[in-house]
């Protein structure tokens, strides 16, 4: 369980916050309206209304002591910038800032942001990703060059096996799980046969997945 200084609890704060929850997390809650900050409280161990631009009001809530500070504030740069490098000047160990634009991402990164989170761009590209295929059903991006497919098995591999397919040598990928009817059978054996209601996860470089999802 990790302690979490949430400031701003707009839509993306809220849901933020109700997830933490979820985890078992305790979360401090922050935000300059009172409405917002009496509508967190049933999915929050604490909150309080207070403007993270005031330096003495950051400094009143200790924020070394937290394992994790977020910057959830979207609908104003200039606080959330501002709110970023006065967690890092009060010692926050680990502060994530939310960008809504490209830019704002690298300002926030040069004025003390540990990591940034860019949700709008982020599910854009999920989502072009998702659904300009009819076969992808989900996908995680790892790095700039490796990712993560849930995709259905392709109709050639039904009723053979992991080891008669040749899957790593033939398509350099590597098979991390199979789902069929909500069961996860992960790392499949060699002799684990294909099945056509089941989907398949698959790990890789890009460049390999692209040809095995295109092929």
């Amino acid at each position: 369980m990790k302690s979490v200084l949430l400031i701003g609890l707009g839509r993306f704060g809220r849901h933020m916050a109700q997830k933490l929850k979820d985890l078992h997390h305790e979360v401090l809650a922050v935000d300059k309206d009172e409405k917002r900050v009496t509508s967190a409280l049933p999915y929050v161990t604490n909150a309080q209304i207070g403007d993270g631009t005031d330096e003495q009001f950051i400094a009143s809530l200790g924020v070394r002591n937290f394992d994790l500070c977020v910057v959830a504030i979207g609908d104003d740069f200039q606080s959330s910038l501002e709110t970023t490098a006065l967690l890092k000047e009060q010692g926050a160990p680990f502060v994530l800032s939310r960008a809504t634009r490209d830019v704002h991402a690298k300002f926030l990164l040069r004025n003390g942001a540990d990591d940034v989170v860019y949700p709008e761009k982020q599910m854009a590209v999920w989502a072009a990703v998702r659904y300009s295929s009819d076969h992808i059903f989900d996908y995680i991006e790892l790095t700039q060059d490796y990712s993560i497919f849930e995709t259905a098995v392709p109709s050639a591999w039904v009723g053979k096996s992991v080891i008669e397919l040749a899957v790593r040598q033939k398509y350099h990928i590597n098979i991390l799980a199979t789902r069929r009817g909500g069961l996860l059978e992960p790392m499949p054996g060699p002799n684990h046969i294909f099945q056509s209601d089941e989907t398949i996860y698959i790990l890789g470089e890009n460049r390999n997945l692209q040809k095995f999802l295109h092929a």
